[in-house]
């Protein structure tokens, strides 16, 4: 394929996660066009469809966050228009988003992820799923949205009072997960490969979006301070997870680790098959690390989904 290639970046769109997917889809857009490609900037509304079919790219780059671009929905549309887009397709895109779906194929291969259940939002005003603390958070959202971590001394009450804000007044359903103390740790996979571990210390609270998209907010060590044997392991584990949801492109899997467990304190939260390509994002940092550069990355995904 000539760098002449002609790209549509989708970005934007309706999703929690919409400022967040145009910073990423603007930086890979300049990206292609310093790299020579020609590139169209799509922002997605509902005529994505017919935008698309009028521009007749020979590949989308798939830059959205959140629902419809990382649930299967846009992954469905662009497999009928007969498309080649970056990313995971459409099957691995709807279990990956679904956290339940996730624990279901990973799981029985001895991936460990803390144990969790699908809980109604208005159970929780009459008890508690689990022992104090857990975590609630929604079944299929991206980027630590509607996260709430429920303490012995959390301002919920208890049991958690409708009135509370939380993601249980804009839920019907939650996943319930007994909180893990610790760290919290991320693998990129780009190329097939394992790039690097990277730490993130939320500097008050924790790693949630606000954390993630603000800079200054939260220290990345990259690469983290950890045991070597705890490094492979991860790297490991981010790879087999990469290849049983059967991911395409670039995915990053995020672990809790209690470091006063060892190697058994190691847990895998999730694995996002639309990791953020903002400045702020850390499968680019990673790649840096690499010896990739951004202009670099974002070519190989696009090579990647053209072979």
């Amino acid at each position: 394929m000539s760098k002449q290639t002609h790209v549509a970046v989708l970005m934007g769109g309706w999703s929690n996660e919409r400022e967040v997917s145009l910073m990423s889809g603007n930086g890979v857009a300049d990206a292609l066009e310093k790299s020579g490609y020609r590139v169209t900037r799509v922002d997605m509304d509902r005529n994505v469809a017919q935008v698309l079919s009028e521009l007749r790219p020979e590949i989308v780059f798939n830059a959205l966050h959140g629902v419809p671009g990382e649930d299967g929905s846009v992954q469905g549309m662009l497999d009928l228009m007969q498309i080649p887009y970056t990313h995971s397709g459409m099957a691995t895109s709807v279990i990956a988003i679904d956290k339940e779906l996730t624990k279901q194929q990973l799981v029985p291969r001895g991936i460990p992820m803390p144990e969790g259940k699908i809980v109604k939002s208005q159970s929780l005003y009459v008890k508690d799923p689990l022992p104090r603390p857990f975590v609630l958070k929604p079944v299929n959202e991206g980027s630590s949205v509607g996260v709430a971590i429920v303490t012995e001394e959390g301002n919920y009450g208890n049991p958690i009072s409708a009135a509370s804000e939380g993601p249980w007044q804009e839920f019907d359903s939650l996943l319930a997960e007994p909180y893990i103390k610790g760290r919290e740790l991320t693998v990129a996979v780009v190329g097939g490969k394992g790039l690097c571990v990277t730490e993130l210390r939320p500097k008050s609270g924790f790693y949630d979006f606000d954390a993630k998209y603000t800079d200054g907010m939260t220290d990345h060590i990259c690469p983290a301070d950890i045991p070597s044997d705890i490094e492979a392991s991860m790297m490991d584990l981010a790879l087999r997870c990469h290849h049983y949801l059967g991911c395409e492109g670039p995915s990053r899997t995020d672990f809790r680790w209690d470091d006063e467990q060892g190697a058994d304190g190691i847990f895998v939260l999730e694995t996002n098959t639309q990791p953020g390509m903002t400045p702020l994002s850390l499968v680019p940092e990673q790649a840096r690390h690499a010896g990739i550069n951004y202009e670099q990355l974002v070519d190989m995904i696009v090579q990647e989904a053209l072979a």
